[in-house]
């Protein structure tokens, strides 16, 4: 008779064959998840406020999600859109372009991943401007292949010892007012952020050599950083002075994570280029390059795409997800969230001295943990001692942030009330058991 299987037997097998650098931030091993729960191979049911780093918006195993994956498996799971095509890309890219901001016509690609969406993104901005250089900002994020990970910030664990890394990539700060790179402040500052691209233009790389700059609506991995709402306004111009195209990277704020759709909306700004993933697929492995029409169009039959671009799971997956999102009202639901996590979240902060900063964007928000308010020092072990007590109170969070010490919470937007409050109040007794 076959054991049942532990959370510490499947550590120690895992141990002999998947690769150390492959980490997983628990040691639970999940057996099934449905909304907002998930349970490991021990029964052990756990609040969900990861979300499987913002990909379980519509929640784990959603009735409508399943059925169409059974649907599809049944007609069949590949054939290579670019050798033989089939409907559901189709009817999917129509929803995305009619769901990304901006009147312009667009056009969209499909591949597997974020990072691969990142790459193709760069790919086109370069070959439909016939320029090199690509801005991207400090505490930024893009992914982990040779392009995403030049693209990213943070050296460790992300970059180091993983180089050499792409060329023509140059960095700059961002609107980070929590720490203004500037020692400024927000509004007395006018955006000195925005308008140094215009000196970053002379010093650092050329505006005739420049293709693209590429943003993050909100900063994820970086710490949930939100720049002023007319930052993107004054970039997008000092782009189009210099004819550089703007690639809004909305792989973890896509689909609904601040409360719109993308976030982009949220600051009335429409990017040449958009990426997304993560919450598009409600789990299976797809993401998309949505742009304006003439520069998609750009590039020659060929020169973008993949084996598993446009798998057709995945895409009855996302189209199942917009269904969702329309017939449950989820954006309106994902504000609701928000309002109540804000609020929530400030209470923490006026009790605990050590909340430096709380911040975000509907539903996609954090608190910064500093060991005092004035310097602003980062406290990365309190936020490890917080994620801890939380696990230990079958209640999962993640840390992010470039110094470790920022707590993002990523609920999927079907959370009950009942787990919401219980979810809260396992984060309450353990911020009161750091402090």
């Amino acid at each position: 008779m076959t054991q049942p299987q532990t959370n510490a037997s499947l550590n120690e097998r895992r141990k002999n064959v998947i690769a150390k650098g492959f980490g997983s931030s628990t040691d639970k091993y999940i057996a099934h998840a449905k909304g907002a729960v998930i349970t490991d191979v021990e029964g052990q049911d756990y609040l969900d406020f990861a979300g499987g780093i913002a990909v379980m918006n519509v929640g784990h195993s959603h009735p409508k999600v399943v059925k169409a994956l059974k649907d599809q498996a049944e007609k069949f799971t590949h054939t290579c859109f670019m050798v033989a095509p089939y409907e559901s890309p189709v009817t999917l890219a129509e929803k995305l372009c009619e769901a990304a901001p901006g009147d312009s016509k667009k056009a969209v690609m499909f591949v597997s991943s974020g990072a691969e969406a990142v790459e193709n993104a760069v790919k086109i901005a370069r070959y439909y401007t016939q320029k090199t250089g690509v801005i991207a900002f400090d505490c930024a994020f893009h992914g982990r292949t040779l392009m995403g990970m030049t693209l990213s910030s943070k050296i460790k664990p992300y970059k180091h010892g993983l180089g050499p890394f792409a060329p023509e990539v140059y960095r700059m700060p961002y609107a980070n007012c929590y720490r203004c790179p500037f020692g400024k402040e927000h509004p007395s500052c006018d955006l000195a952020c925005a308008d140094y691209m215009e000196d970053f233009l002379i010093n650092h790389v050329g505006a005739e050599q420049t293709a693209a700059i590429i943003i993050e609506p909100i900063q994820g991995e970086g710490g949930f950083i939100v720049p002023p709402k007319e930052y993107f306004k004054r970039l997008k111009a000092i782009c189009e002075k210099h004819s550089i195209l703007m690639i809004a990277d909305e792989i973890q704020t896509g689909i609904g994570r601040t409360g719109y759709m993308f976030a982009m909306e949220y600051y009335g700004i429409e990017a040449d280029i958009t990426t997304v993933a993560k919450s598009l697929g409600a789990g299976m492995p797809i993401s998309a390059v949505i742009g304006k029409k003439e520069i998609m169009d750009s590039v020659h039959p060929g020169g973008i795409g993949g084996t598993y671009s446009a798998n057709p799971m995945a895409c009855e997956a996302a189209l199942a997800v917009f269904d969702i999102f329309e017939t449950e009202d989820l954006l309106a639901k994902a504000k609701v969230l928000g309002e109540k996590l804000y609020s929530t979240l400030k209470a923490f902060q006026e009790k605990h001295s050590f909340i430096g900063d709380v911040r975000g964007v509907g539903p996609m928000i954090a608190m910064e943990f500093v060991l005092d308010k004035e310097k602003k020092t980062p406290a990365p072990d309190k936020a490890k001692q917080l994620v801890d007590f939380c696990l230990q109170r079958n209640l999962i969070i993640l840390a992010c942030g470039t110094y470790g010490n920022v707590i993002r919470l990523l609920m999927p937007l079907v959370i009950t009330e009942e787990q919401l409050t219980k979810g809260l109040e396992i984060m309450g007794d353990g911020l009161t058991a750091i402090s």
